[in-house]
């Protein structure tokens, strides 16, 4: 097998090492509180195989021996190849995060893709992606200090020249596997709408790197599909497979069977009741759509340990069997207000999300709404017509007796958002503090430039974006059909 040194100083990687683990095909993301040893464990059963560990802080496990203990569980007999997985934004930490991990997993994965709001307080994940020079010292200062291969997990940027551009950035600093999720950091929640596989295609042709895609797998087409059109080594999937966990083995399986065989693999693997409570509600998710089984619900709201939560599972299953046995008609509800479903809810998968034209319609719907019902609408002096919650606002303003500027310099306002006692924004276009000012432009689809609040473009962004895709998406579906 050919050998080489990839930077002067640098360790000797082997060109073949992906090989060397099996050209895994078949990969499990790495999810917060999601993706423990008994979980992957359960995946590697039903097709996965590649797992990546949660996500750890690259500060706290340095620091903390607990925290280390505690989160670093693997099993090499059961759990191989293994990806562990940090974040962080100091390259010499995350190098002693590395090597301290080097002897129990096959490869170490940097977070640049996280979205979250706690990612852009912590300055790790997808806000890390404009700062090149202290990504390139990351990556290669864990490169040196390990002989394991070091890999990266990104998104995309709305540009695929720059998307590009970003990869072969990061594969020169030594980066040798990247996983491209083929959303935007703007696509998160409500608003995720659908991948890019053309960004992730453009990646793949420039790089010459082994090559992960993520985004839009909810079945074992879809990991077909994606193959094919990308042809990217593998594909990596996070909601799909805890919604199914045998996504990979290409079935749909009974739901309690999937969750009693979860539970007995931690029994022999324990992990904390909240991952076992976050993973059976969503293995469950559909059972939990009718209100009939609110009392189900609340048993695993509440559960403490195993026995509740096989409660669970059993109580379902006593529901559900007759009818999955056909031994009983199928309750009337499951084709009822809207849950016309092509499994039956007890079957595990996918978990589709509304879109992000359909949630922006649903809360102007909203809005509208609460103006409709909440406001009365009287008029001022001018004949203006205003809300009676907006004249008792002036009136309570013409009370207020001015305020004599602080030692500062600024005007000693409060904001004029109801009886909102905090200090207005020196530059806020609405007058309002920032705690009011996000929320209205929230509710409200604005931008507030004195706060840099810009919910307005960031859902133009990303419904532009999600429009783009899914007419790319459509057209690849219609000629790969073809």
């Amino acid at each position: 097998m050919e050998e080489r040194k990839d930077r002067p100083g640098g360790v000797v990687m082997s060109s073949n090492w992906y090989e060397g683990i099996g050209r895994p095909r078949y990969v499990v993301a790495p999810m917060v509180d999601a993706s423990e040893l008994a979980w992957r464990i359960l995946c590697r059963r039903h097709g996965a195989q590649l797992c990546y560990t949660p996500m750890f802080h690259s500060n706290v496990f340095v620091k903390d021996p607990k925290y280390r203990r505690d989160s670093l569980q693997t099993c090499d007999e059961l759990d191989r190849p293994l990806f562990v997985q940090f974040c962080g934004n100091n390259p010499e930490v995350m190098a002693v995060a590395a090597k301290l991990v080097e002897g129990h997993c096959d490869a170490i994965d940097i977070n640049l893709g996280c979205p979250q709001a706690i990612a852009k307080r912590g300055r790790y994940g997808s806000f890390l992606q404009d700062e090149w020079k202290l990504l390139q010292s990351i990556v290669s200062e864990m490169s040196n200090a390990v002989s394991i291969p070091i890999t990266c997990k990104v998104r995309i940027f709305e540009d695929i020249e720059k998307s590009v551009k970003y990869a072969l950035m990061l594969q020169d600093a030594g980066c040798k596997l990247i996983t491209v999720h083929g959303r935007t950091r703007e696509q998160k929640g409500p608003l995720t709408g659908i991948a890019s596989w053309k960004h992730i295609r453009a990646v793949r042709e420039a790089v010459s790197i082994p090559m992960l895609a993520n985004g839009n797998i909810q079945c074992l087409e879809d990991v077909h599909r994606c193959l094919h059109y990308t042809k990217v080594d593998g594909v990596m999937s996070a909601e799909g497979i805890l919604t199914n966990p045998a996504l990979f083995e290409g079935i749909n399986p009974v739901t309690w069977d999937i969750a009693l065989e979860y539970l007995e693999l931690v029994e022999q693997f324990p992990c904390p009741s909240s991952y076992i409570r976050g993973h059976l509600f969503k293995i469950f998710h559909k059972i939990f759509t009718f209100e009939a089984n609110n009392d189900i619900r609340q048993i695993l709201a509440t559960a403490q340990n195993l026995n509740d939560f096989r409660r669970v599972c059993v109580d379902i299953q006593k529901k559900y069997l007759p009818q999955h046995e056909g031994l009983q008609q199928c309750d009337d509800n499951i084709t009822r207000n809207g849950f016309d479903l092509i499994l039956p809810p007890w079957i595990c998968q996918p978990y589709v999300r509304i879109s992000p034209e359909e949630h922006t319609k649903k809360m102007d719907m909203h809005n509208k709404n609460q103006d409709d019902s909440h406001k009365r609408l009287l008029g001022d002096s001018d004949g203006h017509v205003i809300s009676r919650k907006k004249m008792k606002k002036m009136r309570r303003i013409l009370r207020r007796p001015p305020k004599p500027d602080n030692q500062n310099g600024r005007s000693g306002d409060i904001c004029v958002h109801d009886d909102c006692p905090n200090p207005l924004g020196g530059k806020c276009i609405y007058q309002f503090c920032k705690k009011c000012c996000k929320n209205k432009c929230f509710e409200e689809n604005l931008d507030c430039s004195g706060h840099r609040i810009l919910v307005r473009t960031r859902r133009e962004i990303a419904k532009k974006f999600s429009v783009e895709t899914t007419k790319h998406n459509d057209d690849l579906t219609t000629s790969v059909t073809n």
